[in-house]
């Protein structure tokens, strides 16, 4: 009887925690999972409680908090719905990784070729809704980073640009330039050129090349401010 009311036990555990886990926020599913680590014959979990958790190494004040998760969430819910007709036709790309919420910028559609003078008759539009989403209510006191990119061939040294270092960091500032014209404040803003060392696909083929040519713009999380 007592093996048959452990198991029980174990199985209303094991479906509360599949239920609960639809609504937790990431902060919170790493730390049940923390707690489970390390359980066997000789040793337990680590501890769940308000303050310093010491096995982990963290506070509960460092993780994300649940509302800038909500909040970022909301985010990329409002860009998915805004953005419908450019995600179609691929001029802007949305995704999530470690460090938020990312809105790219297909680069060929939005500057003139080798160059980093936006095309604003084309550009305005979207534009203008990306400031928006970072003048949102929802994004007050969020950092985010401005990054520009480009493909691995060579600018003209003899140019305006003499390396892509210089075309991917002045595209970037434009762009800045032209949110903080839309309403974004431009103390909530990072601006980075990364040239070609952050591909997203290979450079051998033109369609890749073109898919590394981008401006991201990114939400970042508190982890990455």
């Amino acid at each position: 009887m007592v093996t048959y009311g452990d198991m029980t036990t174990l199985l209303l555990t094991f479906f509360i925690l599949m239920f609960t886990t639809a609504e937790i926020d990431g902060a919170e599913l790493r730390m049940i999972l923390a707690a489970f680590q390390g359980l066997g014959s000789f040793s337990g979990g680590n501890t769940l409680q308000v303050g310093k958790l010491a096995e982990l190494g963290h506070t509960i004040m460092g993780l994300p908090s649940r509302e800038a998760g909500k909040a970022l969430d909301k985010a990329r819910r409002t860009a998915i719905s805004q953005f419908q007709p450019e995600l179609k036709t691929k001029k802007v790309r949305i995704k999530e990784d470690e460090r938020g919420l990312i809105i790219s910028l297909a680069a060929d559609s939005f500057f003139e070729p080798a160059s980093a003078d936006i095309n604003i008759e084309e550009s305005r539009q979207v534009l203008q809704k990306v400031a928006t989403l970072m003048s949102s209510p929802e994004m007050r006191g969020r950092k985010f980073r401005i990054e520009g990119h480009t493909d691995d061939i060579a600018t003209d040294p003899q140019g305006r640009w003499e390396t892509n270092w210089e075309l991917s960091a002045e595209r970037a500032v434009n762009v800045l330039h032209y949110l903080v014209d839309f309403g974004v404040d431009e103390n909530q803003c990072q601006v980075a050129g990364f040239a070609d060392t952050v591909p997203l696909a290979s450079n051998e083929t033109r369609e890749g090349r073109a898919y590394n040519r981008r401006v991201d713009i990114v939400l970042l999380t508190e982890g990455h401010l």
